[in-house]
């Protein structure tokens, strides 16, 4: 797997699977910043529209551009249902934000030759690797 920062500075699309407009959720600020960082920035939630000016998506198979991070603000129980997805889509990484790990569920995706970072947060990585 490539350094950490390498990934960060190689990647220009990211997908924010489950993105909150709710205050005190860390996912819709997380995704601001990376915005304001210079990726072009997207969300994924069935019932949202537009957060901060990111667009929203209802799932990652919607999204018609390539994708190199899907980032995932998701319970560790819910991967098993996003799997299928990123297989299709074939993301560069799939990123579990912290918190999130799921070592059985992400074992396609790391046999498909994309790149699995769990339990790591991706803003905290991002202003390390400033």
């Amino acid at each position: 797997m490539r350094p950490v920062c390498q990934i960060l500075k190689e990647s220009k699309n990211i997908a924010v699977v489950g993105i909150s407009n709710k205050p005190g959720r860390v996912s819709g600020s997380i995704a601001k910043f990376l915005k304001e960082s210079g990726y072009n920035v997207c969300g994924v939630h069935p019932l949202l529209n537009n957060i901060n000016g990111i667009k929203i998506y209802r799932s990652l198979m919607e999204i018609d551009f390539e994708i190199d991070i899907v980032n995932v603000f998701r319970r560790s129980s819910s991967i098993p249902e996003l799997i299928p997805d990123v297989l299709k889509v074939k993301p560069k990484v799939l990123w579990l934000q912290s918190g999130i790990r799921n070592d059985e569920a992400v074992k396609p995706v790391i046999n498909e030759g994309i790149e699995v970072i769990q339990n790591m947060c991706i803003s905290v990585q991002l202003a390390l690797c400033s």
